[in-house]
């Protein structure tokens, strides 16, 4: 059976929403040399709240993406880690951010020019 993202009932896009959902993108590359803890994670990921870091975790686990262990010690200790599904992410996501982070400049001089097109008209 053939998936078409562009097809509006194909069930791909449930994947690509995953996927491109704000913070899994950075769920998934925190988390690429290995498990963290979730003060770790919201260290790391600056900017996401609490709330919305466990939502994303949990929707991530829920998708396969990554596994959440528990440990028995005290005081309990929980890590999160990039499942083999979650690592094959890293690839394709890995050269979505290399393209942004090498493109920044082009991207802010377009608003730039956009913001003073539109202050002109």
């Amino acid at each position: 059976m053939g998936y078409n993202v562009m097809s509006a009932s194909c069930p791909s896009r449930v994947v690509l929403h995953r996927i491109g959902a704000r913070w899994t993108v950075f769920v998934v590359n925190a988390l690429e040399h290995g498990p963290l803890r979730f003060t770790v994670l919201a260290e790391r990921i600056q900017g996401v709240t609490p709330k919305v870091l466990t939502e994303t975790l949990r929707a991530m686990e829920e998708d396969g993406l990554l596994a959440r262990v528990e440990y028995a010690e005290q005081p309990p200790r929980v890590e999160y880690g990039l499942t083999d599904l979650g690592q094959s992410l890293l690839v394709p996501l890995r050269a979505v951010r290399e393209w942004a982070e090498s493109h920044v400049p082009e991207i802010l001089e377009a608003r730039v020019r956009a913001q003073s097109a539109r202050q002109g008209a």
